[in-house]
């Protein structure tokens, strides 16, 4: 029996996250929502997800501070999905640990 992927999203906008969470269990993943650093941490440690999807603007810490702590522990893909579309937020997203940056608004096809 397969298990479905399961994605964690980091991010406090609740129309950003059921959107995502419509669409990705449409096609197959599990979701786990987390809508602070703190939260989304702790969830990665408690269920360790396949990939994450981290916005960089939280209420509790920045994105990148995530990524930076996850990366001590944690291979797991992080793909940062942000409304910052300046070079050096990109550049320092990448540089923490982040695989991939997308920047809002985004396409379906594109994430």
């Amino acid at each position: 029996m397969n298990k479905d992927p399961v994605i964690l999203l980091i991010d406090d906008e609740p129309q950003i996250l059921r959107a995502l969470k419509t669409i990705l269990s449409a096609n197959h993943f599990q979701v786990t929502v987390a809508t602070t650093g703190e939260q989304g941490m702790a969830l990665a440690v408690a269920q360790p997800p396949d990939m994450i999807i981290l916005d960089l603007t939280l209420p509790d810490m920045d994105g990148i501070q995530v990524c930076e702590q996850i990366r001590e522990w944690s291979r797991v893909p992080i793909i940062v999905l942000s409304v910052r579309d300046n070079e050096k937020d990109k550049v320092a997203a990448l540089d923490k640990g982040a695989d991939d940056y997308l920047t809002k608004p985004f396409g379906i096809e594109e994430l």
